[in-house]
């Protein structure tokens, strides 16, 4: 574990520090949906949103500087708005201490004070690791979808999950 790894909910203080470590794990083109992160000011406008719909999102901090994150977008039709989508990542240096459990953790715990009842994700199908996490903090698998993502010419599967709060 990384006693030296704060968790704090974002701040607009972190948008310019979060959008370089979206962009290290994107660039790696094995984990996340974007290949690069989004311009600053789109990711700018992501996270003031985030803020301002008091969506849960947290960031792990290690010497000023966001080392991950995890969020949950809570879902936007009023019949949906009981679920929410989480994303997360860790830069490479910060992996294998226990921080994804943390931040996860800590968002999954916001997301149920905030009335989220399911959480879903998606995650490829390769990525054991980050599959074992999921499962660790209580998600289930509800089923693959073959050949969902695309990067460089290869199709990769993705395994979809997600977590259901007890409503009582």
């Amino acid at each position: 574990m990384a006693p030296d790894i704060a968790i704090e909910p974002i701040a607009v203080r972190h948008i310019e520090s979060y959008h370089q470590a979206l962009d290290v794990v994107a660039r790696e083109r094995r984990y996340l949906t974007f290949l690069e992160a989004p311009p600053l000011e789109d990711t700018r406008k992501f996270v003031l949103d985030m803020i301002d719909n008091k969506h849960p999102q947290f960031v792990a901090v290690k010497d000023g500087e966001v080392v991950g994150w995890c969020d949950i977008r809570r879902h936007f039709f009023p019949s949906h708005a009981h679920r929410g989508s989480l994303g997360m990542g860790i830069i490479p240096a910060c992996r294998g201490q226990g921080l994804g459990l943390r931040l996860m953790e800590t968002t999954l715990k916001e997301a149920r004070q905030c009335d989220i009842i399911r959480v879903e994700l998606s995650v490829h199908a390769d990525n054991a690791r980050a599959i074992r996490l999921y499962e660790k903090a209580g998600f289930v698998s509800e089923g693959v979808s073959k050949d969902a993502a695309r990067i460089d010419g290869r199709y990769l599967d993705v395994v979809n999950m997600a977590l259901i709060f007890s409503r009582t």
